[in-house]
């Protein structure tokens, strides 16, 4: 029991950053969805109930690096608080989401300054 309770405290003081890394690393090595994405999936069956609601979350998707790579990366990783490494994967690995579940206002204030970096970028 005190092991259980030593790996919950290890858990909860992760970072954001250490938990994409372990959230890869189960995928990658295990074949396990973290909960989180399967509570995306969950979320995104609703459909045709969800399309008649207003929308009031929306995703910023990076479709394309462009041509100055480098300014996107580091765009990337001051919104995303990723290391550089990891923005310049999340960069490399186009299309991919920036930021999830944020306000129009968010979503546009982003996608703005990852298109004056040269990006190319979808809100949806």
């Amino acid at each position: 029991m005190a092991d259980i309770k030593s790996l919950a405290e290890q858990l909860v003081g992760l970072t954001v950053k250490e938990v994409q890394e372990l959230a890869d690393f189960l995928k990658s090595e295990y074949g396990i969805e973290p909960a989180a994405a399967a509570v995306v999936v969950a979320a995104d069956g609703g459909g045709a109930a969800a399309a008649a609601e207003e929308k009031t979350a929306f995703n910023v998707i990076l479709k394309s690096g462009g041509a100055s790579k480098l300014n996107v990366v580091k765009i990337v990783k001051d919104l995303t608080g990723l290391g550089l490494k990891e923005a310049k994967e999340l960069v490399d690995g186009a299309p991919k989401a920036v930021k999830e579940g944020v306000s129009k206002a968010e979503a546009d204030d982003i996608a703005n300054k990852l298109k004056e970096a040269g990006a190319e970028v979808e809100i949806n």
